[in-house]
């Protein structure tokens, strides 16, 4: 009888082959690109068998889920993904070292008060949004958040001059309804762009299940993965 340890496998054996793949099209390596496990809603147990078949990099979209499970796994990556409050930034430091979703002024300034407080340094990642980028429906991306891509550079000189930050790179959603190919370009150039200014910030997170294919071959840096991993999770209560 299969086990939920020989279903994770199984699953990370095929994720592990759409990236190699994916890689291969796009002329990149397979190790410049890092897959985060997104854990939401998955019990602890899950997130220990991934790190037993060599998950490094795990992330959560919940201050809440994040706090439960990240002292339990202390040794993996965490990273948050989700929109956040800056009331919970102290939280989030506390237990993620690289924030994905940065996209405003004051939450730059909440997790710089935080990761002072706590004594380290958190990567951070503007969040961008791409509903500028796609079909007719992109519009109903924007509300999977992030700021216009003109808004970048100076977000990114907040973060770059806060204490206890590091500017690691951008962040996106393909948005609803559009062309990923199409959006995945436009995020590339945000990136580049920033890169000119800010060499380090050579992060690129972009591309879920249903979409890795498409970011990679754009320069995604980071894949962010649950479906395809975990299977389809149960709502929170």
């Amino acid at each position: 009888m299969s086990t939920r340890a020989d279903e994770l496998r199984a699953n990370l054996e095929q994720v592990q082959e759409r990236i190699e793949k994916a890689c291969q099209a796009a002329g990149r390596g397979r190790d410049e690109v890092t897959l985060v496990a997104i854990t939401k809603t998955f019990p602890i147990s899950d997130v220990r068998a991934l790190a037993a078949l060599g998950v490094t990099d795990v992330g959560e979209n919940r201050e809440q889920e994040l706090k439960a499970k990240a002292p339990d796994c202390p040794d993996l990556s965490w990273h948050f993904v989700g929109q956040l409050q800056s009331k919970k930034a102290r939280s989030v430091v506390r237990y993620a070292s690289v924030v994905h979703s940065v996209d405003r002024d004051s939450l730059v300034d909440a997790l710089s008060k935080a990761a002072v407080a706590e004594a380290k340094t958190v990567r951070c990642l503007i969040q961008v949004s791409l509903a500028a980028y796609g079909s007719a429906d992109a519009a109903s991306g924007a509300i999977r958040g992030g700021v216009e891509p003109s808004a970048v550079p100076a977000l990114a000189t907040r973060i770059a001059a806060a204490e206890g930050l590091e500017l690691g790179g951008v962040m996106a959603v393909a948005p609803l309804g559009s062309d990923p190919d199409e959006a995945f370009a436009g995020l590339r150039d945000v990136a580049s762009r920033l890169r000119s200014e800010h060499p380090g910030a050579d992060w690129i997170s972009a591309g879920m299940t249903g979409d890795l294919e498409a970011a990679i071959k754009h320069g995604a840096t980071h894949v962010r993965l649950g479906r395809a991993l975990l299977g389809t999770r149960t709502p929170l209560g």
